[in-house]
């Protein structure tokens, strides 16, 4: 069986699905975790200046999102990934993510960070992050590194985009 064609284009943040599936993230990660352990950027956090942000369509419908945060010149950090749970297990996360390291290799990025919550609600982002290439690190940027809950990966980027 094919996969649907997913179409990962820059958004806005404007439109009613986009806001609707970046609440049901927010009441997941609060769902999973401790208030203190959830990073999720909310909708004024997404709109910073230093936040690239996608949505993925399958047709007419909102398949997924995720956002690049630009931590320095050389590093960036993902953030709001999501797949709507009817666009599960479509490969709509990995096209998000391929657009997310496409991009931070375009703009010269040395690293790619991450931090994601942990135990089994977490399990498959953690597979999908290995699969790409992202290893286990340690904490950075403002994370406390001793939270149970956070898990933090890395993936270099070679400048010359191999």
């Amino acid at each position: 069986m094919s996969r649907p064609r997913v179409e990962v284009r820059v958004d806005d943040l404007t439109g009613t699905e986009v806001r609707a599936l970046l609440a049901d993230h927010l009441a997941g990660m609060h769902a999973t975790s401790p208030a203190e352990s959830v990073h999720a950027l909310d909708l004024s956090g997404l709109r910073g200046p230093d936040v690239t942000f996608w949505s993925a369509w399958v047709g007419d419908d909102l398949a997924g999102c995720g956002a690049l945060k630009e931590l320095s010149a050389t590093s960036g950090e993902v953030k709001s990934m999501r797949t709507a749970p009817t666009h599960l297990r479509q490969g709509v996360a990995a096209a998000v993510l391929e657009r997310i390291v496409a991009t931070a290799r375009e703009r010269g990025y040395d690293e790619l960070l991450l931090e994601t919550g942990h135990g089994p609600a977490f399990d498959a982002a953690h597979r999908l992050y290995e699969r790409f290439g992202f290893a286990p690190c340690g904490a950075f940027a403002t994370y406390e590194g001793d939270d149970p809950f956070s898990r933090f990966f890395r993936l270099g980027l070679a400048r010359d985009g191999g």
